[in-house]
C-alpha cells in the first residue's frame, strides 16, 4: 500500500507547483506585464490665426505657465479699437440721458412757447373785432372767419410747445435709460470679448512637461481649436498591467511594486494607484493568445521618473508582493 501512494504524492507536488506557476513567480509573487503611460496634453489655442511663434523644439522642457505659441492678432487689435469707440459712444449717451435737460433747451422752449402764447392772444382779439363787425354789418364774413382759422391754429401751435417744454421738463424716461443702459452694456462685452481673443492667442504650458510632438510650424494658418504641440508630463508616468481574478484579492491601493525594464538590470519601486472594478478582456499586446480571452482587470502602478528611464510606450514588467504594503 506505501508503494502504491507514492506516486499519488509526487502527482500532487507536481500539481501545487505548477499553480504556483500559474500565478508568476514561485516566490508567491505575481509577474504582470504591460506599457509605460504618461499624461499627454494636447495644446491649441481657442482662436484661429497665423502661428507666429512656437519657441519651443521637440525633446525641450516646459514649465507651467510658459509661453509655448502666439498666434496674429493684428486683425483683433483693430477690431478693438472699433469696439472701444462703440463702447465711448453709447457710454457718452447713457451720461446724456441721465443728466436730463439742458436749461438752455428749456429756456428755448419757454420763449417759444411765450411767442405763440402772444400771436394766439392777438389773433383771439382779431377775431373778436371781426366778429362784432360782421354782426354790424361793417365787416365781411369771409373776413371774421380767416380771424377764427389764424386763431384756431394759433391755438394747436401754443397745444404742441406746451407739450414739448412739459416732455423737456421731465427728462428722459427709465425705458430710455434703461434701453441705454443695455446698448452700453453690450458694447463693452464685446470690447471684453475681443480683449480675450487676443489673450487666447498666447498659448501657455498648463503644467511642467516635456515637449514631445510639434504639430505646426510658424506661418501656418490655423482654425480655432487646432493642435499646436503635445506636451507629456514624464516626471508622473504610469504602468498599466493586467492581472486575472484569483490574483485581485492579493493586490491594493498603496501596494509597493517592483518594476523592472528592458536594458536596465536595476530595479524600480512604484505604488498601486488604481485598480479597476470592472474586467475586461486582455488586451492583445500583453498576453498570448491562448490567454487573451481571460477576463482581466487592469491595474495602474505610478511611478516616479526623476532620471527619465520611463517613457511613454516602453515595456515593463510588474512584480506585486502581497505582503510588502506602502506606509509599513
Amino acid at each position: 500500500m506505501r508503494l502504491k501512494s507514492l506516486p499519488t504524492v509526487i502527482i500532487l507536488s507536481l500539481v501545487l507547483t505548477a499553480a504556483a506557476c500559474s500565478n508568476g513567480r514561485g516566490d508567491g509573487r505575481i509577474h504582470a506585464s504591460g506599457h509605460i503611460e504618461a499624461t499627454e496634453v494636447r495644446l491649441a489655442a481657442t482662436v484661429g490665426g497665423r502661428l507666429l511663434d512656437a519657441p519651443l523644439r521637440e525633446g525641450d522642457p516646459v514649465h507651467a505657465g510658459e509661453v509655448v505659441a502666439r498666434l496674429d492678432t493684428t486683425d483683433a487689435r483693430l477690431e478693438l479699437a472699433r469696439a472701444h469707440a462703440e463702447a465711448e459712444v453709447a457710454d457718452a449717451r447713457l451720461r446724456l440721458l441721465l443728466k436730463g435737460t439742458r436749461l438752455e433747451d428749456l429756456d428755448r422752449a419757454e420763449q417759444r412757447l411765450a411767442q405763440a402764447q402772444a400771436e394766439l392772444d392777438a389773433a383771439t382779439r382779431d377775431y373778436h373785432r371781426l366778429e362784432g363787425l360782421a354782426r354790424k354789418g361793417t365787416a365781411t364774413a369771409k373776413a371774421r372767419d380767416d380771424a377764427g382759422t389764424r386763431r384756431d391754429v394759433a391755438k394747436r401751435q401754443v397745444l404742441a410747445l406746451r407739450a414739448e417744454l412739459a416732455k423737456l421738463t421731465a427728462g428722459p424716461r427709465r425705458e430710455e435709460i434703461d434701453i441705454a443702459r443695455a446698448q452700453r452694456a453690450a458694447a463693452r462685452a464685446v470690447v471684453a470679448e475681443v480683449q480675450q481673443r487676443i489673450t487666447d492667442a498666447t498659448v501657455f504650458a498648463p503644467r511642467d512637461g516635456v515637449i514631445t510632438t510639434r504639430v505646426a510650424e510658424p506661418g501656418e494658418v490655423l482654425p480655432p481649436g487646432a493642435p499646436i504641440a503635445v506636451l507629456t508630463d514624464l516626471a508622473h508616468p504610469w504602468l498599466n498591467v493586467y492581472v486575472d481574478e484569483p490574483s485581485l484579492s492579493r493586490i491594493h491601493l498603496g501596494d509597493i511594486v517592483e518594476v523592472r525594464v528592458d536594458g536596465q538590470s536595476k530595479t524600480f519601486r512604484g505604488r498601486v494607484s488604481f485598480v479597476s472594478p470592472v474586467a475586461e478582456f486582455t488586451p492583445k499586446n500583453v498576453q498570448t493568445p491562448e490567454e487573451r480571452a481571460k477576463l482581466v482587470f487592469k491595474v495602474k502602478v505610478a511611478l516616479d521618473n526623476p532620471n527619465g528611464v520611463f517613457k511613454p510606450g516602453m515595456p515593463a514588467d510588474a512584480y506585486f508582493s502581497a505582503h510588502e504594503r506602502s506606509g509599513r
